[in-house]
């Protein structure tokens, strides 16, 4: 994975439990819902400049609707890593300074905005249904939740 010419475009290191789960998974996809945008060899550049241009958190900021989230590079800016198929968004809060101790920022289509801890613990949290996100369908995930490599699934 290149992911000094990812973060020289992105114009930040991201934590490192993501470039683990990055290095080991293809973009993940947890039970049909919750899709963890992760960079492919080759194209990291292309998945740091979709994560840094999301015009619908820009949007929302200009609406005044971002609960005082901004987006990145400003400081403490939002940067997106994954998306629910209901409109969910979840990004990483730059702040403080050690990407390893940013949290997981989810705005739901409900329109909440919640903190969360980290990366690994957030989707292993919602996947053991040991961490609830209010705002996200009741029935997320499954009884028996599935995880598909995208290179998996059959659309």
């Amino acid at each position: 994975m290149g992911w000094a010419a990812l973060e020289a475009v992105l114009g930040a290191a991201l934590p490192s439990d993501f470039r683990s789960l990055a290095e080991v998974y293809p973009v993940l996809v947890v039970d049909d819902f919750l899709t963890v945008s992760v960079p492919l060899p080759g194209a990291e550049a292309s998945w740091a400049s979709a994560s840094r241009e999301d015009e619908i958190l820009q949007d929302l900021c200009e609406m005044g609707d971002a609960a005082g989230y901004v987006p990145f590079p400003q400081p403490g800016g939002l940067i997106s890593w994954a998306e629910s198929s209901s409109g969910d968004s979840f990004y990483w809060r730059t702040s403080p300074a050690n990407p390893d101790a940013w949290p997981v920022v989810v705005r739901t289509d409900n329109a909440d905005w919640l903190e969360f801890v980290g990366t690994v613990e957030f989707l292993a949290g919602v996947y053991g249904r040991t961490l609830g996100v209010s705002g996200m369908p009741g029935d997320f995930p499954g009884d028996d939740p599935k995880v598909l490599c995208l290179s998996d699934r059959i659309d």
